[in-house]
């Protein structure tokens, strides 16, 4: 959106030129440098349009009154307001506070009124306004908001809320179980590590930030030229961008080392395009980085609650059974302490951690170099992906067109015939410049050679000639040359001591198949020279220079799909009107043929970019009323658009058909192969470019994103909602078939049909939107998420795909040559696309499968030394005693079983190589069967089988020295515990066994000294560890026998389960 313009007063400058993009969104490229004038900026609100809805109608029979639909609107849209008493009780009171609240928004939110300011070139510091820093910052939180932002974070969810307020209670002494350390402990340790990551995270943001903040710009001050750094540059700085450096910030273009005044910008960090645009006004703020939570953690979320629900239901029951006897109220409060390990704390610093080594691991992969893992707390998301959404240029391609096809009508050359071409141009040419050598008449040569032999004119090498010819001339791109070594950049002549040779020579132009298009033509012998706005200087085969004068040029735009100029030709005076664009927009101009429309269709199939290109010959006379009626159009004040484009088509008509030419879009490495392995994994893909609709479906069949087999269906276009309602329904009737839709279409049906939309298109094995806008990407991933439920990963490698990757689940940039600018948006960086294949089928899987064991296994560690305490009150008549007391509790979560439990993360179902041959495997992972209530309910039964076992076997079989069962059933605890992980674990890693001998060497020698905190309840009691008794036989076949009874089933149970129903990995596996 566009902003007025500032005043700027400069009594020695003149500028012109428009605004540059954003920070970092282009690269100046020019012969030698720029100068520019650093401009403020404005954030406007976009007001988002109410959307209306109405039902799909299954048939097309009365559909003729658009009004009449809106009786079959949904009864809650379009009922009545109620009015009186019952309005008010039902729901005026509603509206009411609607309307206050959104008053009182409007009121706080009030645009900024924008004003005429004036801005001083080179003195920055007149300026009276205030105008923000220009600074790149990424980063989430600052000194003052690390902490209590971190805190927030972290309470928000229920299991550290409760785990605060179970801690804050041991401060009231009727309430005290314990050592405050139990507790306090605990919760610190977790809050430290989740500190200590995100301050990492915080600090590589930091470092990031500073070093784009840090780059030198040179800064034009009276006292000459300045280094600044990027971050202190100032509204009104004079700027020196030098060549293939990054644009700092918005600014106005005011002078260029270009004899012509142009320059050529890149907008790759934009839009991904590296093609050079001689001008670009596009005016962005980069979003901060959102917080992302993933699916796992919210499941995890809600079991918690389930647990806690459980946690009051068991205090509940026990003090019921005690009879509220006493103050039963605080009895209870008592039995929720005791009760309290149901919910483990060591959860969220467990799986905090565990998402720390995936990311490690992602980031060390040799088989995908250069993946970098900016958001630390969604790996596992990466798992269970179900729509993948991607652009096209830049991800999917590498933007780098190769001409392949050229048509004349009656004959076609391929790569394998350009040399044919060749020789046709440099026998045409020569033979030209002989007949002009026998003839003195000046200027007149080549005309009177040329009408003197018509049947040459209609040859095959003749009509390659005009061919050729044409799209050498007909386009925007400019012939750049590198300055010879020990030129000053000020030298007046820096053109005339530049190296004019081929070898020197690069092309720049708006659009990469323009620049194609010319390499071509140098490559059959015609080579462009030199440019400027007014001239245009060819080099034929035999070395001689031509030199045409630009008299008009007609740009290429998205309405007309064409651009054209007229020239004339210097050595004969002669004046012709080129023009080229889409097959769509030029058959209705040019002669009548008829095989311009098949070998379109035949080329697009081939996954080819077509372009027409046809010219027209005008004398002096026609250009000259052409130039009259055009520059009168164009100084026209009212409709002088349309007035220009009437005066223009005047000429577009009966234009000859010169030639069909075919460029490729080349594919990314292994782009095919990748995409038909995601398809196999049961991801959906999605493809969301801003390019036009044939060339969007060019790729989407060159990429095989739609398989050969599968159809396509063509939305067309739609621009009411009778017109949305009818293509809908045809639509509906196809089966299996891929979705090719263009962006305004797609606002059409979302605006009067987006759930049904969103079901038939969630139904398409691909679809293809075309001509998206940045938001239309996003709003299409909220939709996904709204209306299917399921997760949704965006991919792409230019700016405009910075609200995509930011609105999906999982964000995925590719950083480049285009740039880096959706790489550090994403929350995953990678270098190549094929690279997503192994992030998803090898990573995601384990990251997935590991944090659902960990998390589980977390909680059975809670839940069964919960049982256990449950059973111990229950013997002892209801009493709200601690089993375990002090360091006991702590050690148990700590150093007696964290590093077993923690090596979990090395745990894998399925070999990498397997993972990446067999993509089925990954459809399991989207079901969410690793992670359910079922799998809960299951570990829910498994902790109170064994908690039971391992209580009541130490009360049966130690009754005569009932004094050492806290010894007793704490050391068969930490073996089942032990036993249990080994029980899980699918593939050993040396790390693993190394985790259960030091926690087991770590318990056994801590006996030693804990001997106080083997009593039962408080150690007044007089309770003590005989450490010789420990060391009898009979203490451990009796400890041992207890561990067996509570593990051994379990194992039985795993193995006929192995044996009669295999999971999908163990049959691949065996």
């Amino acid at each position: 959106m566009d902003v007025p313009t500032p005043d700027l007063v400069c009594p020695d400058t003149t500028w012109a030129m428009g605004r540059v993009s954003s920070y970092g969104w282009g690269v100046w490229e020019s012969r030698l440098h720029a100068l520019f004038a650093v401009q403020c900026r404005y954030q406007l609100e976009d007001e988002s349009a109410h959307l209306d809805e109405m039902p799909l109608m299954m048939s097309e029979e009365g559909f003729e009154n658009e009004e009449s639909d809106y009786h079959t609107l949904p009864r809650a849209r379009i009922m009545q307001r109620k009015r009186g008493l019952e309005w008010f009780v039902c729901d005026g009171w509603k509206f009411l506070c609607t309307s206050c609240c959104g008053w009182l928004i409007n009121i706080c939110r009030r645009k900024k009124e924008l004003k005429a300011r004036t801005v001083w070139l080179g003195c920055p510091e007149k300026c009276e306004e205030k105008h923000p820093r220009n600074s790149i910052k990424n980063q989430k939180y600052n000194v003052f908001t690390f902490i209590p932002g971190v805190l927030y974070e972290q309470f928000k969810f229920f299991l550290n809320l409760y785990f605060l307020v179970i801690s804050c209670s041991q401060f009231v002494p009727a309430l005290k179980i314990g050592y405050l350390y139990t507790y306090w402990a605990p919760l610190g340790f977790v809050l430290a590590v989740t500190m200590t990551r995100e301050a990492i995270d915080e600090f590589r943001r930091f470092q990031r930030d500073k070093e784009v903040n840090s780059q030198l710009y040179s800064k034009l001050t009276v006292r000459g030229k300045v280094q600044v750094k990027s971050s202190d540059i100032q509204v009104g700085d004079l700027i020196i961008v030098e060549k293939n450096q990054r644009i700092p910030s918005d600014m106005v273009f005011l002078r260029t080392s270009e004899k012509a005044g142009s320059c050529f910008i890149r907008t790759d960090q934009l839009d991904g395009e590296t093609d050079w645009k001689l001008k670009v006004a596009v005016s962005c703020t980069q979003r901060l980085p959102a917080l992302g939570v993933g699916l796992l953690d919210l499941e995890l979320n809600r079991l918690t609650k389930a647990l806690f629900l459980a946690l009051v239901a068991l205090s509940i029951v026990m003090v019921t059974l005690q009879g509220f006897v006493g103050p039963w109220y605080r009895n209870l409060f008592r039995f929720l302490l005791l009760f309290s390990y149901i919910i483990p704390i060591s959860l969220r610093v467990n799986l905090d951690m565990g998402k720390a080594v995936y990311g490690w691991m992602m980031m060390k992969d040799e088989n995908i170099p250069g993946t970098v893992v900016r958001t630390s707390t969604i790996p596992e998301e990466l798992g269970r992906l179900v729509y993948l959404l991607t652009d096209k240029t830049g991800t999917l391609t590498q933007n780098e067109m190769i001409f392949k096809r050229l048509h004349l009508g009656t004959v076609s050359y391929g790569a394998d015939t350009m040399d044919e071409i060749q020789s046709h141009v440099r026998d045409s040419y020569s033979q030209m410049q002989s007949q002009a050598g026998g003839n003195n008449t000046g200027s007149t040569p080549l005309r009177k050679a040329q009408s003197s032999a018509p049947k040459v004119r209609k040859s095959v090498s003749s009509r390659i000639h005009e061919a050729v010819k044409a799209i050498v001339l007909c386009h925007n791109v400019t012939p750049v040359y590198e300055s010879r070594a020990g030129v000053t950049e000020e030298t007046e002549f820096a053109e005339a001591d530049q190296d004019f040779s081929d070898e020197n020579r690069t092309y720049q132009a708006s659009s990469p198949d323009e620049v194609a298009l010319v390499q071509w033509t140098e490559s059959v012998g015609l080579t462009l020279v030199s440019r400027d706005l007014t001239s245009m200087q060819l080099k034929t085969p035999s070395g001689q220079v031509l030199s045409f004068c630009i008299l008009q040029l007609f740009p290429f735009t998205s309405e007309s799909k064409r651009m054209g100029v007229i020239v004339r030709d210097e050595s004969t005076a002669e004046i012709t009107f080129y023009m080229k664009g889409a097959d769509v927009a030029m058959s209705p101009i040019v002669q009548y043929n008829d095989w311009l429309e098949e070998e379109c269709g035949n080329m697009a199939r081939e996954g080819l970019r077509t372009l027409v290109v046809a010219k027209k010959a005008l004398t002096e006379e026609q250009y000259q009323d052409f130039e009259s009626r055009y520059t009168q159009a164009k100084l026209s004040m009212h409709d002088r658009s349309l007035k220009v484009a009437a005066v223009v088509e005047s000429l577009e008509r009966e234009m000859e058909l010169l030639c069909l030419t075919g460029v490729e879009d080349q594919l990314q490495a292994d782009v095919r192969p990748t995409l038909e392995m995601l398809r196999n994994a049961g991801i959906k893909i999605w493809m969301l470019t801003g390019d036009k609709l044939e060339t969007a479906t060019c790729i989407a069949k060159s990429s095989h994103l739609v398989s050969r087999t599968q159809d396509i269906h063509i939305f067309r276009q739609v621009t009411s909602r009778g017109e949305a309602h009818l293509e809908l329904n045809a639509f509906r009737r196809k089966h299996d078939c891929a979705l090719v839709i263009s962006g305004d279409s797609l606002e059409v049906c979302l605006k009067y049909y987006e759930h049904e939309f969103v079901e038939l298109a969630c139904q398409c094995p691909a679809v293809v939107c075309c001509r998206c806008s940045p938001t239309q990407k996003a709003r299409i991933v909220t939709l996904l998420q709204q209306h299917t439920g399921r997760r949704t990963c965006a991919i792409g490698d230019g700016g405009n795909d910075v609200s995509m990757i930011q609105a999906a689940d999982c964000g995925i940039g590719i950083e480049g040559k285009e740039g880096k600018q959706a790489s550090l948006a994403a929350d995953f960086s990678i270098t190549q696309f094929r690279h997503i294949g192994r992030l998803l089928m090898v990573h995601g899987r384990n990251s997935y499968k590991r944090s659902a064991a960990l998390g589980q296994f977390v909680m059975h560690r809670g839940l069964i030394i919960s049982t256990m305490q449950a059973v111990f009150s229950s013997v002892f008549y209801f009493a709200s005693v601690p089993l375990y007391q002090g360091f006991l509790m702590v050690g148990y979560a700590t150093i007696y079983t964290m590093f077993p439990v923690f090596s979990l993360v090395l745990d894998q179902d399925v070999k990498p190589e397997m993972a990446m041959l067999y993509p089925e495997l990954y459809k399991d992972l989207t079901k969410g069967r690793s992670l359910s209530f079922k799998t809960f309910l299951i570990w829910v039964l498994i902790s109170i089988y064994q908690g039971g076992i391992l209580m009541y076997g130490a009360l049966v079989l130690f009754e005569s020295e009932f004094v050492h069962v806290v010894a007793i059933s704490f050391t068969a605890l930490i073996l089942t515990e032990l036993l249990m992980v080994a029980l899980t674990v699918r593939t050993w890693h040396w790390l693993m066994v190394v985790a259960e001998f030091l926690s087991l060497g770590c318990y056994v020698s801590s006996l030693a000294f804990l001997n106080e905190y083997f009593g039962i309840g408080r150690v007044s009691f007089g309770a003590f560890l005989d450490v010789a008794f420990i060391t009898t036989v009979t203490f451990l076949w009796k400890v041992s026998a207890i561990t067996v009874v509570s593990c051994l089933p379990l194992y039985v149970l795993k193995y006929l389960r192995r044996k009669l129903s295999p999971p999908s990995y163990c049959k691949l596996a065996s």
